[in-house]
C-alpha cells in the first residue's frame, strides 16, 4: 500500500512539473507576440521607462527617450537627453563603435557613414540637458515598429527598447 503512496505522489509531482513547464512556455510564446498598434507601442515604452529608467539616469547619466522609425523605416533614430556628460562622455566617444541589434530576428544594424559627413551620430562633448540621437541603417525595413532592440556602445548596453 505505500508503494502505490509513493506512485501517487509522484504521478502528482511530475503532473505539476510538466504543467509548470507549460505554462512558461505559454508565457514566452506570448511575450512574443506585439501589439503593433501606436498605443500598445507607446504603453511598452513607457513601461520600459518606469522598469529601467532610473539605472541609466544613476549610471549613464542619461534619460533615454526611445528608438523611433524614421526616413520610411529605412532608418532608426536612438535618442537620449544627457543629464551628467561626465558619465554620458562614452555615448559621443567616436571610438566606440554602436550597434543596434533586433531581439526577433538577430540582425545586427549599424551607424552608417556617409562620404561626406561621416557617421549618423553626434560626437561632441555631452553637454546637460542637451538631446543627442544615433541614427542606424535599417535596410529593408527589418526592424519594424513594436519590435524589441538592444543598442550597444562601447560599455553602454541597453535591453528591450521598443521601436515606436
Amino acid at each position: 500500500m505505500s508503494g502505490k503512496r509513493v506512485s501517487r505522489k509522484f504521478t502528482l509531482l511530475a503532473g505539476m512539473l510538466a504543467s509548470s513547464v507549460l505554462l512558461a512556455s505559454a508565457t514566452q510564446a506570448a511575450d512574443r507576440i506585439v501589439d503593433r498598434s501606436p498605443a500598445a507601442i507607446a504603453t511598452a515604452q513607457q513601461a520600459w521607462v518606469r522598469r529601467h529608467g532610473d539605472y541609466f539616469k544613476r549610471t549613464w547619466g542619461i534619460d533615454i527617450a526611445g528608438v523611433r522609425w524614421i526616413s520610411s523605416g529605412y532608418m532608426l533614430e536612438f535618442r537620449y537627453r544627457v543629464l551628467d556628460p561626465n558619465k554620458a562622455k562614452p555615448l559621443n566617444d567616436r571610438s566606440n563603435r554602436p550597434y543596434l541589434k533586433d531581439l526577433a530576428s538577430g540582425v545586427t544594424l549599424s551607424v552608417p557613414a556617409l562620404e561626406k559627413v561621416g557617421e549618423i551620430r553626434q560626437s561632441v562633448p555631452p553637454k546637460p540637458n542637451h538631446i543627442y540621437f544615433m541614427v542606424f541603417g535599417n535596410p529593408g525595413k527589418i526592424v519594424q515598429p513594436g519590435n524589441r532592440v538592444s543598442i550597444a556602445v562601447g560599455k553602454f548596453h541597453v535591453d528591450d527598447l521598443v521601436v515606436q
